[in-house]
């Protein structure tokens, strides 16, 4: 390693290497019992339950307190970690915090802070095995409409890997101030018989607020930020309060997307949900058919937030000389990802409800 490197390299020690007692082997989550376990002897440990309620989940932060906001450059910077099992020293991008020793096969994990990143406060362990995760694979491929049968048939799912993606989550009061157009539609039948649509519009303004829970955001840019939403929800509820133990076995990763810009994106978010709510509130209250020209303004109260590591399996399959990769849900098992689309179904598709709109026009212009 040259001289800039070795200035480059951010010396890490992790926290925690659980050995087995029995065979001396790492120990690591999991899913299926909730416990340390090791995979060699079969050595089962329980992960300590705080004594404190509060210390059990993952407490709010509070936003405006927070020092360090910012983004973070992962992709040029570098770290070094050391192993305490075997004293071996592995260069990582500093994005990838949590892995196995090449050496020794120790399972480290994230380090409890980190220089310039805030670290985590609350982690969703795994529920779904890597068994399970492939089992909910075979179910989803086997719904997709379009999907080839070939592809169907024979598409085995790589080695799943485990990894711990970061998210925020944010609370906020919101209050909102509001002016809106409301038209009510009547029929009006004109003098040759004819009848046709009216809109009476008025003019309304009034105050909006609704408590922001656990709204969640991405923390980081590495994945395809569609797939990702299309596993959500996660069970944030049964969220636990950080510990290493948690992560033992599986990748895990820094935020990329920092507080600042996290809120950011959660801000637009949550103007859009105001926007159909507020839209929803004046309909209702004017036996409203249609709104217009809605604009408001809104003030956050009470900031807090959450950066929490939740699980995701990953995995892709070939087809056709062709990669698919897709997502697990950890907690609930929910696929999203890619898959092959066979153009023959889509069009077979396409002239069947053609057909039906055909017939559904010719019986309507029939009467």
């Amino acid at each position: 390693m040259s001289t800039q490197e070795v200035e480059n390299v951010k010396q890490v020690k992790l926290d925690f290497d659980a050995e087995c007692p029995s065979c001396s082997a790492s120990i690591e989550f999991n899913p299926a019992t909730g416990k340390l376990s090791c995979p060699y002897c079969g050595f089962e440990s329980e992960i300590a339950t705080p004594e404190q309620e509060e210390e059990k989940a993952a407490q709010e932060m509070d936003f405006l307190t927070a020092e360090e906001r910012g983004n973070f450059n992962w992709g040029v910077e570098k770290k070094t970690v050391t192993c305490e099992a075997c004293a071996a020293e592995t260069i990582y991008d500093a994005l990838q915090v949590a892995d196995s020793c090449p050496y020794c096969g120790s399972h480290q994990v994230m380090e409890a802070s980190a220089e310039n990143t805030l670290a985590p406060n609350g982690v969703c362990a795994f529920e779904v095995t890597d068994k399970q995760a492939g089992e909910h694979f075979q179910k989803w491929i086997k719904g997709r409409l379009f999907t080839p049968k070939a592809a169907k048939i024979s598409a085995r799912p790589d080695a799943f890997k485990g990894v711990y993606l970061p998210y925020w989550t944010f609370d906020t009061k919101t209050s909102s101030r509001y002016s809106a157009r409301y038209g009510r539609h009547r029929t009006v039948t004109d003098k040759d018989g004819k009848t046709h649509t009216e809109t009476d519009w008025y003019s309304t303004s009034g105050f909006y607020q609704e408590f922001i829970d656990d709204h969640l955001i991405s923390a980081t840019t590495r994945y395809d930020q569609n797939m990702m939403r299309k596993i959500e929800p996660f069970n944030l509820l049964n969220n636990k309060a950080y510990k290493p133990e948690y992560v033992s076995g599986f990748l895990s990763e820094r935020y990329s997307i920092g507080l600042q810009d996290g809120w950011n994106h959660a801000k637009r978010d949550i103007h859009d949900h105001l926007q159909a709510q507020i839209t929803s509130k004046i309909r209702w209250e004017n036996s409203a058919d249609v709104v217009s020209n809605l604009r408001f303004s809104t003030n956050h109260d009470d900031i807090t937030y959450k950066y929490l590591m939740l699980p995701i399996w990953l995995s892709s399959f070939r087809y056709k000389e062709k990669i698919y990769r897709f997502m697990v849900n950890g907690q609930t098992g929910r696929v999203g990802g890619d898959a092959p689309i066979s153009p023959l179904r889509v069009t077979i598709a396409v002239i069947l409800s053609l057909l039906v709109i055909a017939v559904i026009w010719y019986f309507f212009m029939s009467e």
